[in-house]
């Protein structure tokens, strides 16, 4: 029988320390992969765990989730047959009429998303599709502004992991939509840049549908013993390309049957 490849905890802490300073000097880090063990997931996480509770004791407030790697052609890339995850914390919230600096993000590119916002908690690790659907009290259309402490995004499976699944910032949309009245799956998505469309995709690109990868989280965070709770956001992945960003884009999304969502960034 074979065992998981097992990082050591000075590594992992060694791994910690490196994205948490790059983060903090807004200098990028080479990838920590070769730090850790090869393949080791559980050990990334444990590095996203310790940058995390750095966050919540210097007084940042948990909001949700997101997801990343719900492209099967990625997963295959990265060599992974499942998605990953992130924090969100309040302070990555940007909103639609305010331009976003570049100085809050390294190396930023965005992604078209569908938002689901929890009105009840999902505690139960047995959980189902149907427990998920009631829980979802609206959606919105979203724009993840990805970025990565990683230099040059040189990364793996275990630096994305590590660097709390690569997140960066979000813009969510400012028009709820109920679950029902729109198709998650069948969803088509354009991104437009200053009005030239620069990604296209569905609802389908994300692990067959943003649902999917959202029941596949609410899973994962009851077994962990970390449940998703009434009011957190998930960003339940990319439904077209990511699109790097240049100072003083302007990017408009629409999602059929959801709406729209725009994020601008600043001119500097």
């Amino acid at each position: 029988m074979t065992t998981s490849p097992k990082s050591t905890a000075e590594a992992i802490r060694t791994a910690a320390d490196l994205l948490f300073e790059a983060a903090r000097s807004g200098a990028a880090c080479a990838p920590v992969r070769s730090l850790l063990a090869e393949g080791d997931v559980a050990g990334a996480y444990a590095v996203q765990e310790i940058n995390t509770q750095r966050a919540l004791a210097a007084g940042r407030r948990l909001v949700g989730r997101k997801i990343g790697l719900t492209s099967l052609a990625v997963q295959k890339q990265l060599g992974v047959n499942q998605p990953d995850y992130g924090m969100l914390f309040a302070d990555m919230a940007r909103g639609e009429a305010q331009d976003v600096s570049l100085a809050d993000v390294l190396q930023p590119k965005v992604e078209a998303e569908i938002a689901f916002v929890l009105g009840r908690d999902l505690p139960q690790e047995q959980l189902t599709a149907a427990d998920l659907f009631r829980a979802i009290e609206f959606a919105v259309p979203a724009v993840e502004i990805v970025g990565s402490r990683v230099q040059n995004w040189d990364i793996r499976i275990t630096d994305t992991i590590a660097d709390n699944a690569s997140s960066g910032l979000y813009v969510l949309g400012s028009r709820p939509v109920k679950l029902s009245a729109f198709d998650p799956r069948l969803c088509g998505m354009v991104m437009e840049k200053s009005g030239e469309p620069v990604s296209v995709g569905a609802g389908a690109a994300c692990l067959g549908s943003p649902l999917n990868a959202a029941l596949w989280l609410a899973q994962v965070m009851a077994r962990a013993g970390h449940p998703l709770h009434a009011g957190d956001t998930i960003l339940s992945g990319a439904l077209g390309p990511m699109v790097a960003v240049q100072p003083g884009d302007v990017f408009d999304v629409r999602i059929e049957g959801l709406g729209s969502v725009r994020a601008a960034f600043a001119k500097e």
